[in-house]
């Protein structure tokens, strides 16, 4: 029963994550998304474009390291990704990550810090796939909606293509399509 009790604690501490907001808006709307549904959205691309990525995966993995990978923001908050990757702002997620975590009962908390872990570092065909895939919802985001993230923070052509070409590291196919969908939005003017 205290393996319940502190799971539903846990439940309860994450909700936070729904008020969490991100610097890109839902295509087709005018506020901002939060944490929580890009959490959803990018564990549900992950599921649609899995045929999609370099090497074979286990889904269930990415799915798992996609629903945890954010929860470091419910403390440090959400930074935009071409000014997010500071130490500083690595050690408040990883620090709130934790936090969360000692939350639930040892064995889970130790397999999701190594899912955790594993996503950050980047090595494994999962978390290879599982980093491109986060990067799809913000781009599509803008693309479909004037840049307006781009834009409100200064965001360069430049900038926009070194963060993104890691998509290639999971997938090569999805980031040829992206590539193809940001280079037409470099000529069409939305990104500079």
């Amino acid at each position: 029963m205290e393996a319940i009790e502190k799971t539903l604690n846990f439940i309860v501490e994450i909700e936070q994550l729904k008020d969490v907001y991100r610097k890109t808006r839902p295509v087709g709307l005018d506020r901002f998304e939060n944490s929580a549904e890009h959490s959803w959205h990018v564990c549900l691309a992950a599921l649609m474009l899995k045929d999609f990525a370099n090497e074979a995966v286990d889904i269930h993995r990415v799915i798992k390291m996609l629903l945890i990978h954010d929860l470091g923001e419910i403390d440090a908050g959400d930074t935009i990704i071409y000014a997010s990757e500071t130490s500083d702002n690595k050690a408040k997620e990883a620090a709130g990550v934790r936090r969360l975590l000692q939350l639930l009962p040892a064995e889970l908390a130790q397999e999701f810090t190594a899912l955790w872990q594993e996503f950050e570092a980047g090595e494994t065909a999962e978390a290879r796939f599982a980093k491109a895939i986060d990067r799809v919802p913000p781009l599509l985001h803008n693309l479909l909606g004037d840049g307006h993230s781009w834009k409100t923070h200064g965001v360069t052509a430049d900038q926009v293509f070194s963060v993104n070409q890691r998509i290639a590291a999971g997938s090569e196919a999805l980031w040829s399509v992206m590539r193809t969908r940001l280079e037409a939005a470099v000529r069409d003017g939305l990104l500079k």
